[in-house]
């Protein structure tokens, strides 16, 4: 038997904060596991998010001796802001709505270039649906490492996914390719020594 949240007295901005806190909890081992590798792989990492509303940016600032590898980041929510602070293509971003792979990808690069940084991510997207995303909720993200991209990603949520919530499972889901990814750059320095 499955029980909604009102026949157990749970309203739905309770279970937001409780979504809010499982986040973090759930969170902390992969919090840690990217920490621990940047810091032992000496490298540093640089964040542009939109959608996400610097719950990225959050995330990295929790990790232990953040400072030595998380040089910083920006939220970006207009496409003037995206075109003047991170050069994407102000025809793009009109024609995208500030939404799209393109410039997923270019928020990450430039992010990267800006901060000086061995990594980047970068997402853009719709939290809540509405009439340009045509009711849809989605993310496009990228990952880059060392001036290319090498993940870039569309991330679809059911529309009726509430709007904190779908900002919480984009970040988790993108910090768990960036860990992905971690694995995979540790491995190829394995098989090549």
């Amino acid at each position: 038997m499955i029980l909604k949240s009102s026949q157990i007295g749970v309203s739905s901005d309770e279970l937001s904060v409780r979504s809010l806190i499982f986040f973090i909890v759930e969170l902390q081992n992969l919090l840690n596991y990217i920490g621990s590798r940047m810091l032992k792989n000496d490298e540093t990492i640089s964040v542009a998010e939109s959608v996400t509303s610097g719950f990225l940016q959050f995330s990295f600032s929790q990790m232990k001796d953040s400072s030595k590898f998380f040089t910083g980041g920006m939220t970006v929510y207009s496409q003037e802001e995206k075109s003047r602070l991170l050069n994407v293509d102000p025809q793009e971003a009109q024609e995208a709505n500030g939404v799209s792979s393109l410039i997923a990808e270019t928020m990450a690069l430039n992010v990267a270039k800006l901060y000086k940084t061995d990594w980047s991510i970068a997402v853009t997207g719709y939290a809540t649906p509405v009439e340009e995303s045509k009711g849809k909720l989605y993310a496009y993200f990228s990952i880059t490492y060392k001036g290319n991209v090498i993940l870039s990603e569309r991330l679809d949520l059911h529309s009726r996914t509430k709007a904190v919530n779908a900002q919480l499972y984009y970040t988790e889901f993108i910090l768990g390719c960036f860990k992905l990814e971690l694995d995979k750059l540790k491995q190829e320095r394995i098989v090549s020594k």
